[in-house]
């Protein structure tokens, strides 16, 4: 809890000692870069470590997944290895930033080539679906899993065991995502019509589909070997080639797509696209080969489907994988509701929903990736009154960041999707779907951010099937509203259905923890902030649109500058009035914020 909401003669989260994060940490997470989503995998990871050792959240597992370092060393950390943490978190968080910066460059390159066609939309479906089985069975839930237990082991000095552990999980990887993969790339034909349903997908669109589905599935097996081999590499504290690796995937991914684009076909320039993720996913997994050797790893041809430590690591992926392929369900379902549309709305919900997920990586998950360790100490000391008031402080800063965030991607859609997508192919037409769907996602922005921390609390409290179980119905209700939708409302139909789900689940969530904590979460208190900070948002919406017409009538639309001439003023004027406004009525958590900015302000004057 932060020091503007502790009561008189109250003791904080570490009694005393430390104060639990608040706006500041969050700020610092989200200059620092986005926060991987695979970090949040792996700490619901070690949360069912946890559950299994009865103790608090290992910090030195946080250390090894590449958990962000909220700045406040443990007095028990030698300083070896808190500078250590530094190092890595530096390194993660600006390879991250950079990744992130090309797969936005990987987005404009394929929006130039492709717009919203049905060649982008057959790309968007045949990416998904491997993508789903990606994530049930592959990558972040295997590498979460993995590195508790592996580390273990290390830890113990059983590092004999610890290997035959790796080499066990490499040969059955290779064995069933292996057989897997073979199998949706020979069924290909039969499995893959099933997600293009109606007759908005010509027969050509279909076989295309198909056809780039069994190009991409091969990936599966891939990423996961290669969420393995990262998980050994974070045991022994190496982190910057796995975290050069996605950058170095959207670069190959982006040279491959603009060297191979003219070597196919008119129709066939797609599997450029496609070629260069299969690329791009061998060099990321070639990429962490040569560390091994330093680290002296030796797999070995050992296969025991008994070993104890195999049991432990898939006992732990089963609520992750679960969560991450509820998750996964849930943007296949968007675009298979699409494809009943018409043939470009699986690529346009596919592009808005890039434009989404910006803002929720820079604060909601940053925010979730701080927050968790002081939810878990709380759990682990029993101060319920602690947790609750944690979760309602964590749940208004979500709003004070996303609620504006959600404003701005609403009044601005159109500007936002012109200035990053409509080039090329990507025409007006485009523009206006894109657009509309980014309209609608915005509703659910800020209750995405609060169902994140929520499930976390889940996570402290060691039941995380709770939220997997609220996930799935959650994706039942968006299934629901998305088919009564989308004949009327059209691309904004799914989109709606989703933002329902999201505030469906947020109050589900919510009544939850208030069973489960015997009281409240400061919910009177939040909706209060939240009526507050839509106040502040109203002179938010109208500077933002305001600024941007008058300027946008001045540079009219000749290009990337005009446009980033017309957005950029208006989303800093708008961000100026939301500031002011939330001051002016005295926002607790922005109080927070104006006192963070001035304290790195004094700290970077020089002393006189």
């Amino acid at each position: 809890m932060t020091p503007s909401h502790r009561s008189p003669g109250r003791r904080g989260p570490d009694d005393g000692s430390s104060e639990a994060p608040g706006v500041a940490d969050v700020l610092d997470a989200a200059a620092a870069g986005a926060i991987s989503p695979d970090t949040d995998a792996a700490a619901a990871a070690r949360v069912g470590r946890r559950g299994r050792t009865g103790g608090a959240v290992d910090e030195r597992g946080d250390e090894v997944a590449g958990a962000l370092d909220d700045g406040r060393a443990d007095a028990s950390r030698a300083p070896r290895r808190g500078s250590g943490v530094a190092r890595n978190t530096a390194i993660f968080s600006v390879a991250t930033a950079l990744s992130r910066l090309a797969g936005l460059a990987r987005e404009i390159v394929a929006a130039r080539y492709f717009g919203t066609s049905g060649a982008a939309s057959a790309f968007t479906i045949a990416f998904q679906v491997p993508n789903l089985v990606r994530g049930l069975f592959a990558d972040a839930a295997l590498s979460a899993a993995f590195v508790p237990v592996f580390t273990e082991y290390l830890e113990r000095g059983k590092r004999r065991e610890a290997m035959l552990l790796a080499s066990t999980l490499f040969w059955l990887i290779l064995l069933v995502l292996g057989t897997l993969t073979a199998f949706f790339i020979v069924a290909a034909g039969v499995v893959m019509p099933l997600f293009v349903p109606g007759d908005q997908f010509t027969p050509q669109l279909v076989d295309l589909t198909v056809g780039l589905s069994q190009v991409l599935f091969p990936v599966v097996v891939l990423l996961g070997l290669n969420g393995l081999l990262v998980g050994i590499l974070n045991a022994h504290h190496h982190f910057t080639v796995p975290a050069l690796a996605p950058l170095v995937w959207n670069i190959i991914i982006i040279g491959t797509l603009i060297g191979l684009h003219g070597v196919f076909e008119p129709d066939k320039q797609i599997y450029a696209y496609a070629i260069g993720v299969l690329v791009g996913t061998i060099v990321q997994l070639l990429m962490v080969v040569p560390v091994l050797g330093r680290i002296d790893l030796r797999l070995q041809l050992h296969v025991d489907w008994r070993d104890p430590g195999v049991r432990r690591v898939l006992h732990l992926m089963l609520p992750v994988t679960i969560g991450l392929g509820v998750i996964n369900v849930d943007l296949l379902i968007n675009s298979v509701i699409g494809a009943l549309i018409a043939d470009s709305v699986p690529r346009a919900i596919d592009a808005a929903f890039r434009i989404y997920m910006l803002p929720q990586g820079m604060f909601s998950v940053a925010l979730a990736t701080v927050l968790f360790p002081s939810l878990s100490r709380l759990v682990a000391r029993r101060d319920i009154a602690g947790l609750r008031s944690l979760l309602g402080t964590g749940a208004r800063q979500n709003l004070l960041l996303l609620v504006p965030a959600a404003v701005l991607t609403a009044v601005l859609a159109a500007p936002i999707v012109e200035l990053i997508y409509q080039y090329g192919s990507f025409g007006r037409s485009s523009t206006e779907e894109v657009a509309k769907a980014l309209f609608w996602f915005s509703f659910s922005l800020p209750f995405a951010g609060i169902n994140l921390l929520l499930t976390r609390a889940f996570f402290s409290l060691q039941r995380p099937w709770v939220p997997t179980s609220l996930a799935a119905a959650s994706l039942a209700v968006n299934v629901a509203v998305s088919l009564a939708l989308y004949r009327p409302l059209g691309i904004a139909g799914p989109v709606i259905g989703t933002a329902i789900a999201s505030a469906v689940m947020t109050a589900a969530q919510a009544g939850a923890l208030r069973r489960d904590l015997h009281g409240s979460i400061e919910g009177a208190r939040t909706l209060d902030a939240a009526a507050r900070i839509l106040v502040a948002s109203v002179p938010l919406a109208l500077v933002a649109y305001g600024v941007w017409w008058l300027i946008s009538g001045v540079v009219g639309d000749g290009g990337p500058l005009a446009r980033l001439i017309a957005v950029g003023p208006a989303v800093a004027a708008g961000l100026a009035a939301y500031a002011l406004a939330v001051l002016l009525l005295r926002i607790p958590e922005a109080e927070q914020i104006r006192r963070f900015v001035s304290a790195r302000i004094r700290r970077r004057r020089p002393a006189a």
